[in-house]
């Protein structure tokens, strides 16, 4: 059953995961966020590159396991989170610069387990690394905030 997730839902998650020093460290941002799907981008510096000159393969890894992620948690509970189980990707194309944007889709949202897919593509839509990822649901473990997050649907 798709459900219409609530904006100030998606822009309290969006302003709460930005803040996370992981993400600030990336340069990761939630960009949009649907019933099933998302797309999260990084902006890439030379802190994302390793020592041959193209982006580290950990970044692209990073990307489609946050992409799937979110995309995923758009169809569990309010008061559930995920944990990564297992993931697995194929690099495609090197890059060194510009925007990495990662595409994602939950594929499957059973009682415990769940599986999510991504592709990132660069700024051109040259296909960068696809990758699927399993994610366990997770009672009582939502985003840490000083706030009270809004209602996820509407």
């Amino acid at each position: 059953m798709k459900r219409k997730l609530n904006p100030d839902w998606i822009s309290a998650v969006q302003e709460i995961v930005g803040a996370s020093p992981f993400i600030e460290l990336l340069n990761m941002k939630i960009r949009h966020l649907d019933w099933g799907v998302a797309r999260v981008e990084i902006e890439l510096e030379t802190k994302h590159l390793q020592p041959f000159g193209v982006v580290h393969g950990g970044v692209c890894a990073t990307l489609i396991d946050a992409t799937a992620f979110w995309a995923v948690a758009t169809q569990i509970d309010q008061h559930q989170g995920l944990t990564t189980t297992e993931m697995k990707l194929n690099y495609l194309a090197p890059t060194e610069r510009g925007r990495l944007i990662g595409y994602g889709s939950a594929i499957k949202t059973g009682k415990t387990l769940c599986l999510g897919e991504a592709r990132v593509e660069d700024e051109t839509g040259r296909l960068i690394a696809h990758g699927t990822a399993g994610f366990m649901r997770l009672s009582g473990f939502s985003l840490k905030s000083n706030s009270h997050l809004p209602e996820k649907y509407i």
